[in-house]
Order: C-alpha cells, then sequence, then structure tokens
C-alpha cells in the first residue's frame, strides 16, 4: 500500500502539471502583441516594432560565468493567419536590423506580412544592443587607410593597423567593454541570443533569412540548433569554408569584374557611350593612371553659393568605384560620375566619395555617424576570422604576400583586399580553421545569389548549395549583392510562394533574368534652353534630385541638405508614414532655371510644388505617379502650362 504522503506529493505533482500545461496552452493562445506585452515589450523609438529586450549571458558556453549582456529584438506581428516568425539577420558585420526594419518592412509583399511576424534585432554590441564604438580610432585610421593600402607600404602595413587597434580596444575599454570581453561579440555567441528569444515567444521553429554577413549568421545558428529551423534563406552567401584569405581574393577579383562589367555596360548604352567618350573602360584606366601621378583640382558647390578648391585623388575614384559597385543604380550613378569627370566635372564622384564614407560634403571633414556600424566590423569579423594561426606578424606577413601576387594579376580595386588586416591584431582566440560544410539535413534551404554580386562572389552560394540536403539556388543573371525584396520580382515571387503556399520551385535551379546596371539617365545639359517644354525641364530636374548622390545615399534620420550643381541648395527629410519631403531655395541644375518651393517622394509619387526664376519665371506644379505619367501644370514664361507624359523607363 502506497504511503498517504507519497500519495499526497503525487497528486501535488499531478496538479502541477495540470497547471503547467494550462499555463502553456494559454502562451499558446496568446497572440504576438499580447506575448510581447506579457514579456515587457515596448514600442520600438520611432517605429511600427515592438522591442522586446532579452538579458542574456555574456557567454553561453559556460553556466558558472553569472556576467550578462542586454540584446533588442523587433517584431512586427502578422496581420492575418500567423504561420511563424520569419527573422532576418542583416548585413555588416554590425549593421542595425531595427534601424533597417520600417523600411524593410514596408516593401515586403503583403501576404507573408500577413501569415509571419517579422522580426529584426540588434546583434550584441549594434546599436540599441549595447553600441560598442571607437570613432576616435576609426576616424584617424580611415583617413589614412586608402593611401596606406594604395601605397603597399609594408612598414605602415604592419604599424597603422596595429594602431587602430590598440586605440580602438582602449576607446571601447572606456566605455565599459574589457578587451577581455571582446571575444564574445562574435557570431557563435550571437545565435545563441537568437535561441533564447525563440525561446521566449515559444515557437519550436522560426523562418531564418540571411543577408551578406547575415549569411554567416544563419548558417551558424543552422549548424547549432538544426531543430528550430523551419527554412533557412541565404542571400549574398559566404562559403564558410572559404580561408579569409582565399575569400578575400575572390572578392577582390568579383570587385574588379563587375567594374569591368559596369563600364562595358555604359558603352552598350548610347547616351552612356556618347558622354563617355565611348571607351568606359579606357577612360577609367586613363583616369586611374593620372591621378595615380596628380591629384586633380576642381571647384565643389557649397550650399552658400560660395566654390570651394577641392582636389579628387586615385584613392577617391577607386573608394568611389568599390561602394558603387553594390547596387544597379549605384552603378548608374558612377557611369555619370565617370561621364561628368570626363568633361571637367568632378563634383558627381565628389559627392558619392564624401557620403559614403561619412564626410561633411560641405567640408570634406568627417562625419561619425558611421562609426558604430564601421567597429562592429572589426569587433565581430576578427572575433569570428583568424587570418592564420599564428603570431599577428606571421599573419600580416602571409596576408601581405598575398596582396602583392594578386596586385600582378587584378589590376583595378586591390585596395579593398587589406580591409581585415587589422585582424591580424585584434584579440581573439579564433581559429583559422574553416567550418565544416552545411549540410541542413531536414532543412529546405534556399540560396540566392547574383552574377555581378561584388561583396560575396557567385560561386560562394554555389558551394554552399552543392553540400545542402535539400536546397535550391535562385541565381540573378546581373543583379545586386543581395537580391530578395529589391525590386526584382523572380526571386520575390519564389520566398513568397514558399512561405505562404508551401510550393517550391519546379527545379533546383532558377535562373532569374536582371541588369547590370539601371536604365543610364544622361547628364543634366548646361543651359534650360535646351529644353522644348518645362515638363522636359522639370523631368530631368526629377532625375537631378532622385539620383542627387546626397538624397540616394542619405539615410536620415535628420535633415540632409546639398548644395545644387549650378547654384542654391535642396534640404531633405523623412517624416515617418509621410514620405521624403524637400525644400528647394533658388536650387538650379542648368543655368536660368532657378527653384525655390518643396517637393513630396512617397509610394512612388513624387511631386514639386516651385517658383520658378532665371530666364523665364513662372510657378509649377510637377507630378509623377507610380506608373510614370507625368503632369506639369501652372504658368511660365507668361503662358498657362497643362502638359503630360509618361516615362516609365526614369528614375521610379
Amino acid at each position: 500500500m502506497r504511503p498517504i504522503k507519497s500519495l499526497l506529493l503525487l497528486m501535488l505533482c499531478s496538479l502541477s502539471f495540470v497547471v503547467g500545461i494550462s499555463a502553456l496552452a494559454a502562451r499558446d493562445t496568446q497572440s504576438m502583441a499580447e506575448k510581447l506585452a506579457s514579456l515587457g515589450g515596448y514600442p520600438c523609438p520611432d517605429s511600427d516594432f515592438t522591442c522586446l529586450k532579452l538579458t542574456v549571458p555574456l557567454d553561453h558556453t559556460t553556466t558558472s560565468d553569472k556576467r550578462t549582456i542586454d540584446v533588442v529584438f523587433g517584431v512586427l506581428p502578422a496581420t492575418g493567419e500567423r504561420k511563424g516568425m520569419f527573422v532576418t539577420a542583416t548585413g555588416g558585420p554590425g549593421s542595425s536590423g531595427l534601424e533597417e526594419a520600417d523600411g524593410r518592412a514596408d516593401t515586403f509583399d503583403a501576404a507573408i506580412k500577413e501569415h509571419y511576424d517579422l522580426v529584426f534585432f540588434d546583434q550584441r554590441g549594434a546599436n540599441q544592443s549595447g553600441k560598442l564604438q571607437c570613432p576616435n580610432a576609426l576616424t584617424h585610421y580611415g583617413l589614412g587607410v586608402a593611401s596606406l593600402y594604395a601605397s603597399l607600404d609594408d612598414a605602415a602595413l604592419r604599424t597603422d593597423p596595429q594602431t587602430f587597434v590598440q586605440d580602438c580596444v582602449a576607446e571601447i575599454a572606456k566605455e565599459g567593454v574589457p578587451k577581455e570581453n571582446l571575444k564574445f561579440y562574435g557570431t557563435a555567441q550571437a545565435v545563441e541570443d537568437l535561441d533564447a528569444f525563440r525561446q521566449s515567444i515559444g515557437d519550436d521553429k522560426i523562418w531564418l533569412y540571411g543577408e551578406s554577413y547575415g549569411t554567416e549568421y544563419a548558417q551558424t545558428y543552422a549548424a547549432a540548433h538544426p531543430d528550430h529551423l523551419a527554412a533557412l534563406f541565404l542571400d549574398g552567401t559566404v562559403d564558410l569554408t572559404t580561408p579569409l584569405l582565399e575569400f578575400q581574393k575572390e572578392q577582390t577579383q568579383a570587385f574588379n569584374d563587375v567594374l569591368v562589367a559596369t563600364l562595358q555596360d555604359c558603352d552598350h548604352n548610347a547616351d552612356c557611350s556618347v558622354e563617355v567618350g565611348g571607351d568606359a573602360v579606357g577612360l577609367y584606366d586613363s583616369l586611374r593612371t593620372e591621378l595615380g601621378r596628380k591629384e586633380i583640382p576642381f571647384k565643389f558647390p557649397l550650399a552658400s553659393g560660395r566654390l570651394d578648391d577641392r582636389t579628387f585623388t586615385k584613392d577617391m575614384l577607386e573608394s568611389v568605384a568599390i561602394d558603387a559597385m553594390y547596387t544597379q543604380a549605384g552603378r548608374m550613378l558612377f557611369q555619370r560620375g565617370l561621364a561628368a569627370a570626363s568633361q571637367g566635372n568632378f563634383v558627381p564622384l565628389a559627392r558619392i566619395y564624401y557620403i559614403t564614407n561619412q564626410l561633411f560634403a560641405e567640408s570634406a571633414v568627417p562625419s561619425l555617424g558611421g562609426a558604430v556600424d564601421n567597429t562592429l566590423y572589426y569587433v565581430i569579423a576578427c572575433a569570428d576570422h583568424r587570418i592564420l594561426d599564428g603570431t599577428s606578424n606571421a599573419q600580416v606577413t602571409a596576408y601581405l604576400q598575398a596582396g602583392e601576387s594578386l596586385e600582378a594579376t587584378v589590376p583595378r580595386l586591390t585596395g579593398g583586399f587589406y580591409g581585415r588586416l587589422p585582424c591580424a591584431y585584434w584579440p581573439t582566440d579564433a581559429s583559422a580553421k574553416p567550418q565544416p560544410p552545411l549540410v541542413a539535413k531536414g532543412i529546405t534551404t534556399f540560396v540566392l545569389g547574383a552574377t555581378t554580386d561584388p561583396a560575396t562572389p557567385i560561386q560562394n552560394g554555389q558551394r554552399v548549395f552543392s553540400h545542402l540536403a535539400d536546397g535550391y539556388l535562385i541565381t540573378a543573371e546581373g543583379g545586386p549583392h543581395v537580391i530578395f525584396d529589391r525590386d526584382d520580382s523572380c526571386p520575390n515571387t519564389i520566398m513568397k510562394d514558399f512561405l505562404v503556399n508551401g510550393q517550391r520551385p519546379a527545379q533546383r535551379e532558377t535562373l532569374c533574368q536582371g541588369v547590370i546596371a539601371n536604365p543610364y539617365i544622361p547628364l543634366a545639359p548646361s543651359s534650360v534652353r535646351v529644353f522644348d517644354t518645362p515638363l522636359q525641364a522639370l523631368d530631368s530636374v526629377y532625375n537631378e534630385i532622385f539620383y542627387l548622390p546626397d538624397y540616394y545615399y542619405w539615410g536620415g534620420p535628420g535633415v540632409g541638405l546639398a548644395s545644387c550643381s549650378v547654384g542654391g541648395v535642396i534640404g531633405f527629410e523623412t517624416n515617418k508614414g509621410d514620405g521624403d519631403q524637400f525644400r528647394l531655395s533658388d536650387c538650379s541644375f542648368f543655368n536660368g532655371f532657378a527653384m525655390s518651393g518643396i517637393g513630396h517622394y512617397k509610394d512612388h509619387v513624387f511631386t514639386l510644388e516651385v517658383n520658378i526664376g532665371g530666364f523665364e519665371s513662372g510657378s509649377l506644379t510637377y507630378i509623377k505617379d507610380a506608373d510614370g505619367k507625368i503632369t506639369v501644370t501652372g504658368e511660365y514664361a507668361g503662358k498657362q502650362v497643362n502638359l503630360s507624359d509618361t516615362r516609365p523607363d526614369s528614375a521610379a
């Protein structure tokens, strides 16, 4: 006979079990919004997402270390019948997923948002999750890094990165993260933060999408937690079985190849070919050679109306070329800048250089706006990858020898090869041993890539795909770095069909048709007298505003300000839910047509309401809708204006 005490204990355990099951059942019936509220969720700043701050172990590999850090995730709950969480691991490494969340969510297919909670996050150390930064060290190092890599001065290549690492590590330590803790900011620890989030929500599986560096993050999560993945999506894939220096070589070659393809694309476009003189590759090479001999002076227009004396250098040309190769629009901007340079105008290329290198165009001095992302690049990349197993000196020697051999075979853009040289000095216990191939047994995995991806060359994704147990390869012919949710209906449709309907592609490999560069937009003429109608003039103005590098690369927040190419200024800002707002003051992109007034861009509809001064005066309203239909109404040169046209191939 069972003792009464044991029987009572059994009854209590049974009751606890029933209560536990009831609690789980109640939790399962909660909406995502209710779950987040119960976990302490709060509105993300200036966002539609709900943020959840999790306190996680600094070191997930041991229970004896009680130190913790906070990591912030953002969730946009599904609008309809929920299938699960679609988690995005953004690139970098070191980018803020939460800063990108709303803009990215706006472009997601409505059917995906209906069935999936969208999840973005700031990886440990990024923005809201710690904000590790060393802005002073970065600024000092960044000011000389292009010249350093271009000169290949052996002594400087050894000492300058070492000095940067020492200064950066010391600067981070002053903010509360000591040198010995930096090893905990690598990807292997960060993916455990995501799994802690998954557990807190109570989902057994997630749908994980990684882009660029995010594919490293996603593959690392897949290797650590294969049972908790419903599906895996790798876009702009890094092959983790490739040693660091081999990856750097492939990447440098890819940047060179995409640059040549971009220049040849210009030659195949009648307008671009005319404006560069018929041989874009020859123009680039001759300009690079000329700049290698001496800097070229030019005048840069300031917002005050004054012209500032500046110089354009070989380092600036190569930096602009590298940054422009990531997207089709960027490549077209580079084509336009090169065309302008062939006519002696270096302002468009200089604008791209200033904004992509976090410099104030008005003064050409550094802005610290990108310090967090750039710091985390080294913190994460160097924690993950060792150049080789050996001393810092041995690592640098191997790096420089690899670069020297590369210089002989790749004629352009080799400076970018040395980007990870500081990792030779970074405090890390990483190994140089590559990871084993990802098989992902039981996990449907999509590998997406583009033939003109310079940052993660297409062969990386092809190698990863070749080992997968259940893989699908989606390749864009041409295309940018990262192809999902980037205005290409082919990969977008494949992803949506799988996520929403569970429909797999008919074949294991799909080729999507794409382009190398966006349709070329001719340079603005020198005078408004070239145009027959005010519609033509304002259509050119639209292109100049839309592709003004200061605006095109501007990510907000706050107010952006840029000089117009001939005179005056244009300001722009983004108001959440209200699109982009413009204000023009005596802004001229060609002589004889100065504009003052306001503009608006939202949902692919662009509007300008401006008063005109110059050769003629007037007041005009320009509207370009999402279908490319243009209307111009008002009064100009003493005549009423009511014109319309359709230009579906222009900037929108």
